[in-house]
């Protein structure tokens, strides 16, 4: 096929009437097609997509590029740094004779920008602490995290349906294990057997024990409050770009656990919170999980029938979700057939399992007349990747050799100075790194534990103080009658008694028989 005739059927596929991003420019038998863009609708971003490719052939800089065109937009981000490499977003970029070659190719001007960025946190990283109450999770969610069975969950149910009942918020970790204990093996337990039912030694133990591996993951630091309120994800700078939030995750990349129960109750309330949107208008948040593939290896079937679920329904929240990994096999099928936009970098083949792996991942992509799909992955170049897309229609493009537009923002991190100043500078961290430890379930029944100690207490030293008047009247009588002379008498003769006893002699009036 002859260059023009690509170049006419390229464009022809990806003019779009509406607002767009421009990802890159195309590449046909290894030449750049002047005068002609690779392009995502901005309507169908909210349709998802994947981000593939080995390490170091420019996913994260893809990644980057599309936040900051995102933000450019209008359109929030979320993205999951879990290598930490990505929060140089927050700076403008330095000039550079490759990027401006890369650029002039492509055919559109470069320029080095910042972007307004909040830092996040989870762990001990510096930034804005995301947290959530056990309340918030619910006994279902829950339950689902800490992978209960139908017994535990029910037992559960109970512990959440009695703090309800009893007015007593459950707040962190200490307060759902000390509700645990008050009910299972407490005071609480007869309380609750007619009302609630009872909750078996066994299951007891079984959600403690779970409940101390999320705790020994971070789980106390996540747990807690102030909640993070969604709707701080949107906001906007003076000149209208959208925030780009960046939850900094590199230390907890060996914590599977932690991050489950994070993306579950952020999804859960992205999805709880905002409002029905449909597949109209421009989208209003788009999270990229970067290295996805540590998610679904540790995953759950809890996580992977939530995930599943949040994935078809979110889009109509507005919400785009992308996974970025390092091969498309890395992912679910029932999750990857979910994804619309597909950008591939290179794979390396090196072994036979590697070329087998290959040719499923190029029958990933629609069938093209252009490339021999399965050869060109592993031709490609640093930050060249093969594209495809949904149209306005829903239509998928056809794939494309595409060279990716260079991020604009700085290509490297933020120094341990520059990140203070980014969580100085914002304007809610303050709000929502402050500690809170409000009365809540664990603060109460110590309360009630301290209270009934009391009592008891003052019960006991009622009872000591009766027996002593009672026998003191005894006492006063004992001592009299020692004192007198028949008294003495008795006492001598017992103390005789016992001495011969004692001592071995035999009395007078009997005689030690033998048996000779």
């Amino acid at each position: 096929m002859s260059a023009e005739k690509f170049k006419e059927q390229i464009q022809k596929a990806f003019s779009f009437s509406g607002k767009s991003i421009l990802l890159g420019g195309p590449v046909y038998n290894g030449e750049n097609i002047a005068g002609v863009h690779v392009k995502l609708p901005l309507s169908t971003v909210n349709r998802h997509g994947l981000i593939a490719g080995a390490t170091g052939t420019g996913k994260t800089k893809t990644i980057q590029r599309f936040a900051e065109a995102l933000s450019e937009q209008g359109v929030n981000v979320l993205l999951m740094d879990i290598k930490g490499d990505i929060s140089g977003i927050a700076k403008a970029g330095s000039e550079n004779p490759k990027i401006k070659e890369r650029m002039d190719l492509i055919g559109i001007p470069w320029v080095p920008s910042e972007y307004p960025t909040e830092l996040m946190t989870i762990s001990n990283e510096k930034g804005i602490r995301l947290r959530a109450t056990v309340s918030e999770f619910g006994p279902v969610l829950l339950s689902k995290i800490l992978e209960l069975n139908e017994n535990q969950e029910g037992a559960l149910a109970i512990v959440f349906k009695y703090c309800d009942d009893k007015k007593m918020p459950l707040l962190d970790i200490k307060d759902i294990r000390a509700v645990l204990q008050h009910l299972a093996d407490g005071e609480g337990k007869k309380e609750i057997e007619k009302k609630y039912g009872t909750i078996s030694p066994a299951s007891s133990g079984v959600i403690m024990r779970k409940l101390l591996e999320l705790e020994q993951q971070g789980g106390d630091k996540f747990f807690g409050e102030k909640s993070f309120d969604v709707e701080d994800l949107l906001q906007k700078d003076k000149d209208g770009k959208a925030f780009i939030n960046i939850l900094r995750l590199a230390d907890i990349q060996d914590r599977p656990k932690l991050f489950s129960t994070f993306m579950l109750c952020l999804l859960a309330e992205i999805y709880n919170t905002f409002p029905e949107m449909g597949d109209k208008g421009d989208p209003k948040l788009v999270i990229f999980i970067d290295e996805a593939h540590l998610i679904f290896r540790e995953a759950s079937k809890a996580l992977m029938q939530q995930l599943e679920t949040i994935i078809k329904l979110i889009r109509s929240k507005g919400v785009g979700i992308y996974f970025c990994t390092q091969a498309p096999t890395d992912i679910p099928d029932v999750i990857l057939s979910q994804l619309g936009t597909k950008i591939q970098h290179a794979l390396r083949a090196f072994t036979a399992k590697d070329r087998k792996d290959i040719k499923l991942v190029a029958e990933n992509f629609p069938s093209t007349e252009f490339y021999k799909t399965d050869q060109l992955i592993t031709e490609l170049g640093i930050g060249e990747a093969l594209v495809t897309v949904l149209s306005e229609k829903g239509i998928p493009t056809p794939l494309v050799h595409t060279m990716m537009c260079a991020p604009q923002s700085r290509m490297d991190i933020l120094t341990p100075s520059e990140q203070d100043q980014q969580v100085a500078a914002s304007s809610i961290a303050r709000m929502y790194n402050e500690e809170i430890d409000r009365e809540s379930a664990y603060e109460i029944l110590n309360k009630k534990i301290i209270a009934s100690e009391k009592v008891a207490e003052e019960i006991s030293q009622q009872e000591e103080k009766t027996i002593e008047e009672k026998t003191s009247g005894i006492g006063d009588t004992l001592k009299s009658m020692a004192n007198s002379s028949i008294a003495k008498t008795i006492f001598r003769e017992v103390t005789r008694g016992l001495l011969g006893v004692l001592i071995g002699k035999p009395s007078r009036s009997t005689k030690r028989k033998s048996f000779f």
